[in-house]
């Protein structure tokens, strides 16, 4: 899978002592988030509500052979996520979306309005370091299990039902943790690179010619303008229908 260059600096600085550091062994089914900017103890986890899943990176759908997920990455916006969502809706399609751990907490109402229209939650970490496959264990597990507290807290209780490691940066461990936790790790087989600003026809090129190689299509509804993904969306949705395909889930 492609790995995107560098951090991406528009994430801004993370300080560690707003988010807490999340110290765990790989694998333990019961964590214990660290505190809130606001100071009030977050949550646990119990064992009993979580039921771990398959630590292999799921790229299938789960509409079979001729089903094609949509998977959002890096938000959400309160620019580009509500247009995102008009287009999903408009077509009737549900996506998968990536969520930014510091962004979903900065934009809990956004979240909610992704979980009340049927699509599904992915932990993309607190701060998409596309490098953290080559950090401690300790600090993948931090990035991991406080996203997952984030994203849950902006959802109102929904938990990410995956996991997708920041430009493909999974390790065996940040797998087994995440699967631990009822997260399937959540590859790609269509990169779009609408991140690179290619143009809209280029993206849509882009989708046509590299589906054969899967179902799971990358698409980004932060991180810069997103004018192209969106157009690109509304020309790829009607026409993948046309031609027969249709939309589900990652497989679980």
């Amino acid at each position: 899978m492609a790995r995107h260059n560098g951090t991406r600096g528009w994430y801004g600085k993370v300080v560690g002592a707003a988010l807490g550091v999340t110290m765990v062994a790989v694998g333990a089914s019961i964590w214990t988030a660290q505190a809130d900017t606001s100071g009030k103890p977050a949550p646990k986890a119990a064992t009993s509500s979580v039921k771990p899943v398959d630590v292999t990176i799921a790229h299938a759908s789960d509409r079979g052979a001729r089903g094609v997920n949509i998977t959002i990455d890096d938000g959400p916006d309160p620019t580009w996520t509500p247009q995102v969502l008009a287009v999903l809706e408009e077509y009737g399609v549900k996506a998968t979306f990536c969520m930014v751990g510091t962004q979903a907490q900065a934009h809990p109402d956004l979240v909610k309005q992704v979980v009340a229209a049927g699509h599904r939650l992915c932990d993309h970490t607190v701060s998409h370091d596309t490098g953290m496959d080559k950090k401690s264990v300790a600090y993948q597990s931090q990035q991991i299990l406080d996203a997952e507290r984030m994203i849950t807290e902006a959802s109102g209780g929904v938990r990410p039902m995956y996991y997708r490691a920041p430009g493909g940066a999974f390790t065996p461990e940040s797998r087994k943790l995440a699967a631990s936790r009822g997260m399937r790790p959540l590859g790609w087989n269509v990169d779009t690179k609408d991140f690179e600003l290619p143009g809209t026809d280029a993206i849509v090129a882009t989708v046509e010619r590299e589906l054969p190689n899967g179902p799971t299509l990358l698409f980004h509804d932060a991180g810069g303008d997103r004018s192209q993904t969106v157009a690109a969306l509304r020309r790829v949705l009607p026409e993948l229908k046309h031609q027969g395909y249709s939309f589900g889930f990652p497989v679980r």
